[in-house]
């Protein structure tokens, strides 16, 4: 059993009892061929959540700053996660992310660039799709609730919601002008998935 087998056996078990996750939608991940999962971010917690809610395993780019110490780099890379320098284009991790498409495994991505400071849902830059559409892969809108512990007191209470896949488009190309109207249906996508989770709140409050 490898590091990532045991934690994706595990860590569902831990997230329900200390976060009281719940999981909607997982049979919209496709079982085979690339796949982007594209998620609202509010903080670190985001990717091992989705990670363990995802019915196959996820890879994420990671700030390169969270690859120091070396030991810890180590750890992460076995997870799944490979390093972005932030704030410029970084080709080596874009050839990483197309290469996870190539070999028809998961990619996720945070359209919005940073982690949300009020829990609003910000604007979707467009880049965060070009290797999806590259790579011809499935885009999952997914809305996460909840992991953003400071903004929740007490026992939190996560919520994740993965929506029908957004299919590629033949005629879409990766300029700039489709790549942002795709960033705005997964706007438009994401939304719909919150208005669902806070009825399911509502509901269910507590």
């Amino acid at each position: 059993m490898t590091l990532y087998d045991f934690c994706h056996l595990t860590f569902p078990w831990v997230f329900k009892i200390w976060l009281r996750c719940e999981v909607y939608g997982r049979e919209n991940i496709p079982a085979e061929g690339p796949v982007v999962i594209a998620s609202n971010h509010l903080s670190l917690l985001d990717p091992p959540v989705l990670g363990a809610a995802a019915t196959r395993k996820v890879h994420f780019m990671a700030k390169s700053e969270l690859f120091k110490p070396a030991w810890f780099g180590a750890l992460i890379r076995k997870l799944g996660a490979f390093p972005v320098k932030r704030g410029e284009m970084d080709r080596e991790a874009i050839k990483t992310g197309l290469a996870i498409l190539k070999e028809n495994k998961v990619l996720a991505v945070f359209p919005e660039g940073t982690r949300s400071k009020t829990g609003e849902l910000g604007r979707a830059g467009g880049g965060a799709f070009m290797m999806g559409v590259k790579r011809k892969a499935k885009i999952v809108p997914a809305y996460i609730y909840g992991t953003d512990l400071s903004r929740h007191p007490g026992w939190p209470k996560v919520r994740v919601i993965f929506g029908k896949p957004i299919e590629y488009d033949p005629d879409m190309g990766t300029g700039r002008e489709s790549l942002d109207a795709l960033g705005a249906r997964w706007r438009e996508e994401v939304l719909v998935l919150r208005k669902a989770v806070a009825t399911e709140n509502e509901n269910h409050p507590g």
